[in-house]
């Protein structure tokens, strides 16, 4: 295949951006990291500055791989990350454009490079519980309702990518908040801080210049996990409660 890549390239965070376009030549069965690989490549033996994408397993799981491809996060393929997206999905002679997530939380670092660390701020405020030290409970010990048990590992598959607030014209990070709270809250470990959880992880989302959730399902389309909207209800059930605690 022989395809052009027009690519975002911004060589600080204070630095003007602007788009390039770079002619490759890849087979089909190519993954979209392998593409941007083989284009480092040839712009490394060139003498020109390579490309800076973050990557890390390569197996969709991580995360790391956050690319807006033609103007959807992770691109065209639903339920998959930029690192399993293979060439395939794409047509010959197409150009194809790549830029980093746009949100005022994850700011530019480099090139295709953001900032996420607003993620980690988030969880640090509430993604933990209270748990007893000493011997490990027997396996039974705490019963969990197979409901329950089922939606929370549904929650729980949220990998912090960002392509929820990459999707969100709000720049929301609503789905990835309400994942975290929701997946703690279904299990009896997460009781003790359910209430206080929701209202510092959302203080916390605030804070750190995410935008507000209107509900426009952006987020969900774009998850690669398919997190479900709802979870965004069930937070707003919990901090409700919390709300009417506190008086």
């Amino acid at each position: 295949m022989k395809l052009t890549l027009r690519i975002w390239r911004q060589r600080g965070p204070r630095d003007k951006g602007r788009l390039v376009d770079y002619p490759v030549e890849i087979s089909s069965d190519a993954s979209f990291l392998e593409t941007l690989d083989v284009l480092n490549e040839h712009l490394t033996a060139e003498g020109e500055e390579p490309i800076a994408f973050d990557h890390d397993c390569r197996e969709g799981i991580c995360g790391m791989c956050s690319l807006v491809i033609d103007g959807t996060p992770h691109g065209p393929e639903k339920a998959t990350t930029t690192c399993q997206l293979h060439m395939r999905k794409f047509s010959d002679g197409e150009t194809i454009t790549v830029e980093p997530w746009r949100a005022k939380a994850f700011p530019v670092v480099k090139d295709l490079v953001v900032d996420r660390s607003a993620f980690d701020k988030i969880i640090e405020a509430g993604g933990y519980i209270t748990a007893p030290t000493g011997t490990a409970p027997e396996a039974h010990a705490v019963p969990v309702p197979k409901p329950d048990a089922d939606y929370a590992f549904q929650a729980a598959e949220c990998i912090g990518c960002g392509a929820c607030v990459a999707a969100c014209p709000n720049g929301s990070g609503m789905l990835f908040t309400a994942a975290k709270i929701t997946h703690l809250g279904l299990l009896p470990q997460g009781q003790p801080e359910r209430y206080s959880r929701v209202v510092d992880m959302l203080e916390t989302h605030d804070d750190l210049g995410f935008g507000g959730c209107t509900n426009t399902g952006e987020c969900t389309l774009a998850c690669p996990k398919e997190i479900p909207q709802d979870v965004i209800g069930r937070l707003n059930k919990d901090l409700l409660r919390a709300t009417l605690k506190r008086r």
